[in-house]
């Protein structure tokens, strides 16, 4: 259980933060900068789920949780030390890896085919979606360099990829099941 009874505690006013092990680090580190983007990727989900409803809401909502599962498991360096924490650490698991696939393929089962590439827009909820899966690029490529660099969950890094796939289908499913899909139109304005 998490109790923020003060907001602000002028620990990082000199550049660093803590991580979720308790070590310090700088706020620019990549650490920080990989769970900083997961977090803005859950704000914008949030605008997402403005224009959402029903089964897709749901969906959205379970995303947004695992947003945060997922920050927390990027928040803490060294697992070979998960076992020796004095609480149980969150890690990203393949399960919710396999969720997001089969939520993929349930929602282009009833999609047509793509003949060009689909430009951003159609829906609001679309538009949102599509701002969803680059931030969620971002925040992929950024987990990346920190797997590259330090220790980190692979998949965690792999849930951002499926997510990103996740956002892209599901604003086709918003644009009528790409019915109202914008698409490209290579040289239109030549």
């Amino acid at each position: 259980m998490v109790v923020l009874n003060k907001i602000y505690t002028k620990t990082g006013d000199k550049g660093e933060t803590a991580l979720a092990d308790g070590s310090r680090v700088a706020k620019h580190s990549r650490r920080v900068a990989s769970y900083g983007t997961v977090d803005e990727l859950n704000a914008t989900l949030g605008l997402a789920r403005l224009q959402a409803a029903g089964d897709l809401d749901a969906a959205l909502s379970r995303i947004q949780n695992d947003l945060f599962d997922l920050g927390a498991d990027l928040a803490r360096p060294a697992m070979d030390k998960d076992a020796e924490a004095p609480y149980p650490v969150l890690r990203i698991i393949e399960t919710q890896v396999a969720r997001l696939e089969s939520e993929i393929d349930a929602m282009n089962a009833n999609l047509e085919p793509l003949r060009s590439f689909v430009l951003p827009g159609g829906s609001a909820l679309s538009a949102y979606l599509h701002l969803c899966r680059t931030v969620a690029r971002r925040a992929e490529r950024e987990a990346t360099e920190l797997a590259a660099a330090e220790d980190a969950n692979p998949a965690a890094v792999k849930y951002l990829n499926r997510l990103s796939d996740w956002f892209f289908v599901a604003a086709r499913v918003a644009n009528d099941n790409g019915r109202a899909d914008v698409l490209w139109v290579p040289g239109a304005n030549r």
